[in-house]
């Protein structure tokens, strides 16, 4: 949390000429905005402090924030200097926060690599080119128990019966409180006498009863469409995604092929100890 109370006079006056550089368009990650007993404080150190405060304090005006979140690293690193050598859990912190640091980097920069224009454009080809248009058909059904009361349901449906509202009084179905609706579907996201029925059905028909391991079927085929393979645009972000995830999944294999690695087993360390503070002299 900021601290609130005002920046005392000495740390005002060591960042007075820093404020002057950055106003000049000088200033950088390592421009030193203060010392505290020979350490230096960085607007680099700003800048990365500032990303981490909560959402209401990025809100307050510049200065107020400039001062305040300078205000903190002096007083930080006033307390850091009058303390002891830190303790085992938090040099294993910052081991730990360094570890991943580092990975993150290296991660960045498998993942940028892998996702240029070209790699984007040559997967969407390896998938995409040449594509069949999918056809796409919309169905609705009423799904009863015996195939006798389905054939009476078509009965009904000829002699001018509407669908959907058989549907609500008699489907035992899940789609039966929507009118039998099943909404887009293509091939093999049926089972397949329901699919070989819509297939050879012709758009604003009915099909004699259909028989499934759920029931029997009444459908109705309401429409078909045929869907061309999508556009870069639309899959770049999936594109984008399969990319990087194959380019570091390959650099992590290719590292560790690399590397001489030792383990240790649940054989050899207790599982437990996880949650023993103790060794950490906590």
């Amino acid at each position: 949390m900021l601290l609130k109370r005002a920046l005392p006079l000495a740390a005002a006056l060591m960042i007075s000429a820093p404020a002057a550089l950055m106003a000049e368009g000088h200033a950088d990650a390592e421009t030193v905005v203060a010392t505290v007993n020979g350490t230096e404080i960085t607007l680099g150190h700003m800048i990365v402090l500032k990303q981490r405060l909560p959402a209401q304090y990025q809100q307050l005006p510049p200065d107020v924030l400039f001062n305040g979140v300078l205000d903190q690293l002096v007083q930080q690193t006033l307390l850091g200097q009058s303390g002891d050598d830190l303790s085992v859990g938090s040099v294993k912190t910052l081991e730990n926060e360094e570890r991943a640091l580092r990975a993150s980097e290296v991660i960045r920069g498998v993942a940028e690599g892998a996702t240029t224009d070209e790699a984007l454009q040559a997967a969407y080809d390896e998938a995409f080119a040449g594509a069949e248009p999918e056809t796409e058909y919309n169905a609705s059904h009423i799904l009863v128990e015996t195939e006798e009361e389905a054939a009476a349901i078509v009965t009904e449906l000829e002699g001018g019966a509407d669908f959907a509202t058989l549907a609500q009084e008699r489907s035992t179905g899940p789609s039966g409180p929507n009118g039998g609706q099943l909404g887009w579907f293509g091939m093999g996201a049926m089972v397949a006498p329901f699919e070989k029925a819509v297939v050879a059905m012709e758009p604003e028909t009915i099909s004699a009863p259909v028989q499934t391991q759920f029931g029997w079927h009444v459908i109705r085929l309401n429409e078909v469409r045929q869907m061309e393979a999508p556009t870069l645009d639309e899959v770049r972000d999936q594109l984008t995604e399969q990319l990087q995830r194959s380019a570091i999944e390959a650099r992590i294999a290719e590292l560790t092929e690399g590397a001489e690695v030792t383990r240790s087993t649940v054989e050899d360390i207790d599982p437990a100890l996880l949650d023993d503070l103790s060794l950490l002299g906590e």
